[in-house]
C-alpha cells in the first residue's frame, strides 16, 4: 500500500505570518519598538543611547524599515541642526502587546531551565 506524503505548505512567500517574522527575525526591532513603547517619543541619540551595543548605522537602517512598515513614525522639524523623533504608530502599539507577552513568556521559562540541575 502506498502512502502520499505530500506536505502540507503552511506559509507562503507572501504569508503575513512569514513577513512578520522575516521583521522581527533580527534582535534590533523589538528593542527599538520596546524602547518606544516604555519612553514614548524619542530622538535617534537617545534611542542609541537606550539600546546597548547597536551601532549607528544599524539603528538608522532598521529605523527605515520599521517605518516603512508603518510600525514607527518619523517627524522631521525644519530646525538647524535638524530635529527628529520617533514615536510607535498604532500598529507599532499593538505588535508591542504581542512582544511582551512573548518575552514574559520567555522570561519565566528560561528561569525555570537555569533552576534545573
Amino acid at each position: 500500500m502506498q502512502k502520499d506524503f505530500q506536505k502540507k505548505k503552511l506559509c507562503s512567500d507572501r504569508c503575513p505570518l512569514r513577513v512578520v517574522m522575516d521583521r522581527f527575525g533580527d534582535k534590533w526591532s523589538v528593542l527599538i519598538l520596546l524602547t518606544l513603547s516604555e519612553n514614548g517619543i524619542m530622538r535617534f541619540n537617545e534611542l542609541a543611547n537606550c539600546i546597548e551595543s547597536i551601532s549607528l548605522k544599524v539603528l538608522s537602517s532598521t529605523l527605515k524599515i520599521l517605518e516603512d512598515d508603518g510600525f514607527i513614525s518619523r517627524q522631521v522639524y525644519a530646525e538647524v541642526p535638524p530635529k527628529v523623533e520617533y514615536e510607535l504608530t498604532e500598529v507599532g502599539s499593538e505588535i508591542v502587546v504581542y512582544i511582551r507577552n512573548i518575552s514574559e513568556w520567555a522570561n519565566l521559562n528560561l528561569s525555570k531551565k537555569q533552576m534545573e540541575p
